[in-house]
């Protein structure tokens, strides 16, 4: 098709640029001689003319788009018509790039911009909705980003009225499987509700940077878009809030009529969960919390406020107990030093802390906040990253922040292992290593080693087995060789996932000695 730069269509629009491409047509930036203005072109390929659905569906997208125009979140239609056999649409031309361009990029975004985004393509779809217009195609290929930071969605190619019938009686699925609705996935009939599933799979994955669901056909990925539970999003971005997760498992579930059932409905919460992103709900006493169903909006407006008067009531709580707390704390001190003292004057030096406790139980080892390392060394082949920056979440002394293995997606590591390891600072004889999982099963050896870890290799790192755990429970407590002596890195190394799960967690990691 690049052969027809520089072809005017109409003696109106000059064809200057190739900016892509699918299976129905080509799309250029073109010039409007008559306006002297940029546009972009969206021109039928000439072979799919003669096919008479297509034409009609072609010309339905001009149709529908028309109806929007009005929208600063649509990519607006300007003209559309027929030059010599070949039909074509005439659009403003955004300058910028598409989302998908931007998550290929830069992977998942900020997660107050990937709210933004999401809102601003709710807004476009509320326009085609109250136009009676579903756009069943809703990813982040149909979104523009303009270069001054407007979102608009584009590519309405497949969109139908809901009144109108025949282009897809036959039940075939139209859209792209890796955001398509249950429903449509099932050959039925879509709705808005369907719009806002696709919207809910696009939030998921620019906030997460993958896809729910991943398998070796499109016809395997609408399965589990039928059958499977989405993931939490949570368990690939911690700092997600309740709040936020809620609204994407309610704009994606799998019974349409337990989703949002408006865009404005969708745009309340989402503004909601962005104007409290900052900040961060409090985690629950729970390891992972389950993402409640979202029910009716002054419901949920009313247990925002008892969660928050909850809040208030405990942190006064808090600043009731800061007092004896800290006459407590100032006990141990005391008593710490005084028994510190007695040891230096019985020996005539200071013995390592770590030997024994005043009463010889395993007492924790005080990390730093910096002290927990992901670790995938490259020997093993393959990126050498493994969610480094969420290890740090391993030891925050909270059992609600997760650090993530990558997903594997055959259920299978294919490599000797991926890890975990910590940083005691100096040698000390560790006693036991206590773990805390949302994914309970997996498979982990745990190891020590007085040199730093290196990077390219597990054998040159010095490791010594210290324990082996074929089943890790959802709270494991490991004891440690005594054989093993004083080591500085402790690495929980990971070498099976959980039965039927394609990654593994580690929500609490605690060192004792």
């Amino acid at each position: 098709m690049s052969s027809l730069l520089g072809t005017t269509l109409d003696d109106r629009y000059r064809l200057d640029e190739w900016l892509g491409a699918g299976g129905m047509s080509t799309v250029y930036r073109a010039l409007d001689q008559r306006l002297q203005r940029e546009v972009a072109v969206k021109l039928m390929h000439q072979e799919i003319a003669e096919d008479g659905g297509q034409l009609e569906r072609f010309r339905r997208e001009a149709r529908a788009v028309a109806k929007l125009s009005d929208s600063p979140y649509v990519v607006g239609v300007i003209d559309a018509g027929e030059d010599h056999g070949r039909a074509y649409i005439v659009f403003e031309y955004v300058k910028g790039e598409t989302l998908r361009d931007r998550i290929r990029r830069d992977g998942r975004l900020e997660i107050n911009e990937a709210i933004d985004v999401t809102i601003a393509i709710a807004r476009a779809l509320s326009v085609a909705h109250a136009a009676g217009i579903v756009h069943r195609d809703v990813k982040p290929h149909n979104v523009m980003i303009a270069t001054t930071g407007e979102i608009k969605v584009t590519d309405f190619g497949i969109a139908r009225t809901r009144e109108e019938e025949g282009l897809t009686s036959d039940g075939r699925v139209i859209g792209t499987t890796d955001y398509v609705s249950p429903e449509q996935a099932s050959g039925e009939p879509v709705t808005p509700c369907s719009d806002i599933y696709s919207l809910g799979i696009v939030l998921f994955e620019i906030l997460t940077g993958r896809l729910p669901f991943i398998g070796d056909s499109q016809v395997a990925v609408a399965m589990k878009h039928i059958q499977e539970p989405l993931p939490d999003p949570r368990a690939y971005r911690p700092e997600i809030t309740p709040a936020l997760a809620r609204v994407i498992a309610t704009a994606t579930a799998k019974d349409p009529g337990d989703r949002y059932q408006s865009d404005s409905a969708l745009i309340a919460d989402l503004v909601l969960a962005r104007d409290s992103q900052p900040r961060y709900e409090q985690p629950t006493d729970e390891i992972t919390a389950e993402i409640p169903a979202a029910g009716p909006p002054r419901a949920r407006l009313r247990a925002e406020k008892r969660r928050r008067h909850d809040q208030r009531d405990a942190a006064g709580r808090h600043r009731g107990r800061i007092g004896a707390l800290a006459v407590l704390a100032l006990a141990v001190i005391v008593a710490i030093v005084v028994t510190v003292s007695s040891l230096v004057g019985h020996n005539g030096s200071s013995r390592r802390a770590n030997v024994a406790t005043p009463n010889g139980k395993p007492i924790p080892v005080k990390l730093c906040a910096a002290c927990a390392h992901a670790y995938n060394p490259d020997g093993f082949g393959g990126d050498t990253t493994q969610n480094d920056s969420q290890a740090q979440l391993a030891i925050d002394d909270s059992a609600t922040t997760v650090w993530s293995t990558d997903y594997y997606y055959t259920g299978s590591l294919n490599k000797p292992g991926v890890g975990l390891y910590v940083d005691a600072g100096s040698a000390i004889h560790g006693r036991k290593l206590q773990i805390t999982t949302t994914t309970p099963g997996f498979t982990a050896t745990i190891y020590g080693s007085r040199q730093a870890p290196s990077a390219t290799s597990f054998r040159t790192s010095g490791w010594q087995k210290l324990a082996r755990a074929s089943d890790v429970g959802a709270h494991a407590s490991l004891a440690l060789t005594a054989r093993a002596g004083s080591y500085r890195y402790f690495l929980v190394w990971i070498t099976k996932l959980p039965p039927a799960s394609e990654y593994a967690t580690i929500a609490a990691l605690r060192l004792l000695r």
